[in-house]
C-alpha cells in the first residue's frame, strides 16, 4: 500500500467517522457523547456541521478519530475469551466512563 492509497483511506475512515457521529449525536445526544468520548462542546460543534464542512474536515491527512482502548487492562480484558461475555461490554463501558471526554484544543 503506497503512501496515496493510505491517505485516501484515512479520508474515507474521516468522512464515515464523522458522519456516523453527527448521526449518533442527533439520534441520542447523552449517548453519544458517552460512546464517542466527547465533551459537550465538541458534540455540538460536530452535530451542527453542514455537510460541505464534513467534507472538508474529512480531506485531512489525519486521522480524526482517536484509539480510545490505551488502558493495556482494559483491552486485554476485551479480547480474551470471558467465562462472563454477557458483562464483557457493560465491564468496558463502567471503565471508560472513568476516562475523561476529549476537548477541542
Amino acid at each position: 500500500m503506497n503512501t496515496l492509497d493510505i491517505q485516501e483511506s484515512i479520508r474515507d475512515v474521516n468522512l464515515s467517522y464523522l458522519v456516523l457521529a453527527q448521526r449518533m449525536l442527533r439520534e441520542d445526544r447523552a449517548v453519544g457523547m458517552f460512546r464517542l468520548g466527547l465533551s459537550a462542546e465538541v458534540a455540538d460543534l460536530l452535530a451542527g456541521l453542514s455537510l460541505a464542512q464534513v467534507v472538508k474536515l474529512a480531506t485531512s491527512d489525519h486521522l480524526l478519530c482517536a484509539f480510545r482502548f490505551n488502558d493495556q487492562i482494559l483491552l486485554s480484558a476485551l479480547v480474551q475469551p470471558s467465562k462472563h461475555a454477557d458483562i464483557v461490554s457493560t465491564h468496558a463501558a463502567i471503565l471508560m466512563a472513568g476516562h475523561p471526554v476529549e476537548l477541542l484544543v
